[in-house]
């Protein structure tokens, strides 16, 4: 058996049964390891050696909860959200909660999308936008696994199809490892390759756009901001000009340092300097706000661990000689595998960008051997690494959106995220990247 198969279907059972999701990859990595040989010290010893890989990430995440909640208790969210409500009109009237609603979802997908290449952020930008619009989005009775959706779709799509900000990097990965791996490919080759494939992205977000469109209730719940610094800094407009300077200064620092640590530091040391932030208030307020994002840097340290062990345990090679042995020189076959496979891998590693590595020099040569273009076969590489970024527990993806729309703890990770955007996305990209492959 398998060990790579074994621990990540371990994963994801103990996950689904709501089991918590750090103790299934712990239970996931012990039982990787023991089924790939490691015995129960080399498990031990991989794991602690890669729980390290994602302490930056927590910390990442602790810092921008604090920077989150920081601005959430200037008054700027409530601002944002009047001027939402005043371009769509008078919130009490069906035609304009339509309106809103629209108006709301159309905006994340935007700024989801622009965190990937126009501004790339990534994840940061979805703590300090989505808790504040929870109060109006319960209002308007919004489904939350649809919020998700679109912010999956926005943060995976753009880097698989745009060379741009993180496509560029996805991109330069993709095409730098088929190149070492015996077929040279130029990154600009990705964009024509990558079409067919990301349409399925777009597929699988009208198809959420039906599924999720009946209203759905939630209760308003307080976030963990103390009133009365709600009620003395909102109607300042100081305050909002100095929380919105911070912001910047936070991006700016981010794309300059290349760190999220660094970003979020300095959003909190701009609200520090003008005073936005009191000493009295501040170590409450931070606080509050990091143990917000506790969760999610467990999940990132514990995946980390559990990527290490399956790596040690060879099994990734395994599994991709495997599947090249059972196609028997069949195209449509081995283009399924393939792409099976890096759902696999993906789903387990928790990163299409450390997926691509593995991948690629096992079914560059397979691929070729089975007579692929070379567009076929760079749509095969690229769809198989970012296959799996939606729908994986450990994936920045599935628990980016789930740190803002579990702010105040009504959003399930595993079933309001993780399982509607596996379900919605991978299986139409799975579709059109094979579809991709064939014509190509």
């Amino acid at each position: 058996m398998n060990a790579v198969v074994i621990a990540v279907l371990a994963v994801l059972i103990l996950s689904l049964l709501r089991i918590n999701v750090v103790f299934s990859l712990i239970l996931g990595s012990l039982i990787g390891g023991l089924v790939g040989g490691l015995g129960i010290e080399g498990t031990l010893g991989a794991f602690t050696d890669g729980v390290g890989g994602g302490a930056n990430v927590a910390l990442s995440y602790a810092m921008l909860g604090g920077f989150a909640v920081a601005i959430a208790s200037t008054g700027l969210p409530e601002a944002m959200v009047r001027g939402i409500i005043s371009l769509s009109g008078k919130k009490d009237t069906a035609q304009s909660k339509k309106r809103t609603r629209a108006l709301i979802l159309i905006m994340i997908l935007i700024m989801a999308c622009f965190s990937q290449n126009v501004i790339p952020v990534h994840i940061a930008f979805i703590p300090l936008l989505i808790p504040p619009l929870l109060t109006i989005m319960n209002d308007l009775q919004i489904d939350r696994r649809l919020t998700a959706s679109i912010l999956t779709f926005g943060l995976v799509t753009p880097y698989m199809l745009l060379p741009a900000g993180y496509g560029q990097i996805f991109h330069e990965i993709v095409a730098t490892n088929m190149t070492a791996s015996g077929m040279e490919v130029d990154p600009d080759q990705l964009t024509s390759a990558m079409l067919i494939p990301s349409l399925g992205m777009v597929v699988g977000l009208i198809i959420a756009l039906f599924s999720y469109r009946k209203p759905r209730q939630y209760q308003n719940i307080e976030m963990p901001v103390p009133d009365e610094v709600k009620e003395e800094k909102k109607l300042k407009r100081s305050t909002l000009i100095f929380s919105i300077l911070s912001i910047v200064a936070a991006l700016a620092v981010q794309i300059w340092t290349d760190s999220m640590v660094f970003g979020a530091l300095a959003g909190i040391i701009v609200l520090y300097i003008t005073r936005t932030l009191k000493w009295k208030e501040a170590d409450t307020i931070l606080t509050n706000g990091m143990r917000l994002m506790a969760f999610i840097g467990f999940v990132m340290i514990s995946a980390s661990g559990f990527s290490s062990v399956i790596g040690a345990t060879g099994d990734i090679e395994s599994l991709v000689k495997t599947a090249a042995e059972a196609i028997h020189g069949s195209q449509a076959l081995g283009a399924l595998m393939m792409l099976i496979v890096g759902l696999l891998v993906t789903m387990g590693i928790g990163s299409s960008f450390s997926t691509v590595p593995v991948i690629a020099t096992i079914f560059v040569p397979l691929a070729i051997e089975l007579g692929f273009s070379p567009m076929a076969i760079i749509a095969l590489v690229g769809t198989a690494g970012a296959l799996g970024d939606a729908g994986s527990p450990a994936s920045d993806s599935t628990l980016g959106p789930t740190s803002g729309l579990n702010a105040d703890g009504q959003h399930d990770h595993m079933w309001d995220t993780v399982v509607p955007t596996f379900l919605h996305y991978n299986l139409p990209v799975i579709a059109l990247g094979w579809i991709a492959a064939m014509i190509l």
